[in-house]
């Protein structure tokens, strides 16, 4: 049993100032039956996702959780929570009978359980009204009996969770309500083995304050007892006379109090750090998860499963969860580690008030694009999860110069929350389908292709001098290509991004003096063919070149008379307009979302 679908109405982010519609939720979301990892920035609804999960459902550590003012959507006097959990089993079944629908795949009937919860405040002052969870095949259900509510708890870890503090012996610890519900504890008590090595203990402790050991021979340390005869004296003047003292460990009967004492630690370790406490508690929930006899949902909600984690322990965690059978896990994380070592269809991205899961049967990844994405989304690639917007380059040159050339045209990357990604090669279709959809809703996050045009200059014409035909054929060739939904294509107008610096009005003067100064022993006569020549044998020294004039650019040494058509006004629109670098520049306004999506 999992959860498949979530559905919301006017829950937080996710909701309208349209008219209330069952048929249509503002968000309805997919999961998988196992690992599922939500990313994006910050406020782009995560947390309200873990929330109405857990609010429904509650959870095994009896956090408290229910609906406030601050859930209903602005404005908004309804909301209301779907779940729908599906693959059901038989002794899953059992606990639901009366509640259960069914769906019919493939010409068999499947059991589902419907849950919902629908909240309604009072639009004069505010006031909640009562709600409760309830189940059944129509929308509005009935209600969920506290005995089946008890098998759909799941396990929540929150984001600022205290380990030390789950993890220490106290009355009531996560630790012991964890050791409780496991198979070894379960429905035991006086019988249980533990109490009776406590009874045996307790002899031991009880003798050696009578100056006794366990077989009943006198012992040599009477400190012991000593200081039980002195509290006897004055408990005998104080209470009664005769009386006698017992010490002892308490709660000798009751299996709960006794684990209630213990802690967890690793062996060896003295005063453990968070990060290592972190670990040893997630390592207990999944003992939880993954207990015997369980008829329930086996759900765990992991809010920044990176807290106090290291990158490398990051990837560790993530990766125990990815080989993690019969449980399903609903993560968070705003960590690249964690997003470069996931498996693509393990991801759902959250932006725009939506939230896109990553699945084959979703985007237009084909199964072999997510086997090469696997093992080429590094660390610095993953960042276009946690993107407002992503310009895509073919190589290092481009990303060496996009950065201090939207400084150069007024543009800040980093403020704008837009993710340059080197593909370190053309399979721009591979890292674009991320972001293109099987069906509504699609992505809005604006996705810019920066590419070279791939025809040298002696090559542009078809059938006529000087009509560009085959540049013009190949250009638009690419931008079908790549061209759809929110991804849009920006193509140098002349063969590569080398060609254009060199003929661009702004760069081409600084660009050959680079060129000649890390080309030294090159005669550069002719430049145009040298440039030509090297180009084609792929021995112009790329890299380096972008490299120094990226550098040329953050220290204010372009002329300012060819920014500015007057060198007192900052005028950033000739950049625009220098027509061989203009691609660029547009590709960056695209990018910081100044352009609309295609």
């Amino acid at each position: 049993m999992y959860l498949s679908t979530l559905k919301l109405w006017n829950f937080r982010k996710f909701g309208s100032n349209a008219d209330f519609l069952l048929e249509k939720p503002h968000l309805s979301l997919s999961f998988n039956p196992g690992l599922n990892v939500l990313i994006g920035e910050n406020d782009s609804g995560k947390s309200a996702i873990i929330d109405a999960i857990r609010i429904v459902l509650k959870t095994h550590s009896y956090e408290w959780a229910r609906i406030d003012e601050d859930d209903f959507h602005a404005g908004q006097h309804r909301l209301r929570i779907e779940l729908i959990l599906s693959g059901i089993g038989l002794d899953e079944g059992k606990n639901f009978t009366e509640f259960l629908s069914w769906e019919t795949v493939d010409g068999k009937l499947n059991p589902l359980l419907c849950l919902n919860l629908d909240v309604l405040r009072n639009p004069a002052n505010g006031k909640i009204l009562p709600y409760e969870v309830r189940a059944g095949a129509d929308s509005r259900g009935k209600a969920l009996s506290p005995e089946a509510r008890e098998y759909l708890k799941v396990t929540y870890l929150k984001p600022l969770r205290d380990a030390k503090e789950e993890l220490v012996a106290r009355k009531n610890s996560r630790l012991s309500q964890i050791l409780l519900g496991h198979e070894a504890f379960k429905n035991k008590n006086a019988d249980h083995v533990l109490l009776k090595l406590l009874e045996a203990f307790n002899g031991s402790i009880e003798g050696y304050f009578v100056g006794k050991d366990y077989a009943g021979a006198e012992i040599d340390d009477q400190l012991g007892k000593g200081l039980k005869d002195q509290i006897d004296t004055y408990i005998g003047a104080l209470y009664q006379d005769g009386c006698k003292t017992s010490l002892a460990v308490t709660e000798r009967t009751q299996l709960r109090s006794l684990l209630e004492k213990l802690e967890l630690s690793i062996q060896g370790e003295t005063r453990p750090g968070l990060g290592t406490l972190n670990r040893l508690f997630m390592a207990s929930e999944l003992l939880h998860l993954n207990k015997e006899n369980w008829a329930g949902l086996r759900l765990g909600l992991v809010e920044e499963l990176e807290a106090h984690l290291h990158p490398q322990a990051q990837m560790q965690a993530i990766e125990t969860f990815q080989q993690q059978k019969d449980v399903q896990l609903i993560l968070t994380t705003h960590s690249p580690n964690i997003g470069s070592k996931l498996r693509l269809e393990n991801l759902i991205i959250c932006g725009n008030g939506n939230a896109f899961p990553m699945g084959e049967s979703h985007t237009e990844l084909s199964g072999n694009d997510y086997a090469f994405l696997e093992r080429f989304l590094d660390v610095t690639k993953a960042n276009l999860f946690f993107s407002r917007g992503v310009i895509l380059v073919e190589g290092w040159s481009e990303e060496l110069l996009m950065y201090e050339l939207a400084k150069l045209a007024g543009y800040n990357l980093t403020a704008a929350g837009v993710a340059v990604v080197n593909v370190n090669s053309l399979a721009f279709i591979r890292y674009t389908n991320i972001f293109k959809r099987k069906s509504e809703p699609y992505f809005t996050r604006p996705i810019a292709v920066v590419t070279d045009s791939d025809i040298q200059p002696s090559e542009e014409d078809g059938s006529s001098l000087g009509d560009k035909a085959k540049l013009t054929e190949a250009i638009a060739n690419k931008a079908e290509k790549y061209d759809g939904q929110c991804v849009k294509s920006f193509i140098a107008p002349q063969w590569t991004l080398e060609y254009c610096l060199w003929k661009s009005v702004t760069f081409g003067d600084k660009f050959v003096e680079i060129a000649k100064d890390v080309h030294s022993k090159t005669d550069w006569t002719d430049f145009e063919a040298t440039l030509s020549d090297k180009l084609q044998r792929r021995v112009l020294a790329k890299t380096e070149i972008a490299a120094r004039l990226a550098q040329v650019i953050a220290n204010n040494g372009i002329d300012a008379a060819r920014l500015h058509s007057d060198s007192k006004t900052k005028d950033y629109a000739v950049l625009g307009k220098d027509s061989h670098i203009a691609y660029l520049i547009q590709a960056i306004q695209y990018a910081c979302g100044l352009s609309s999506v295609a």
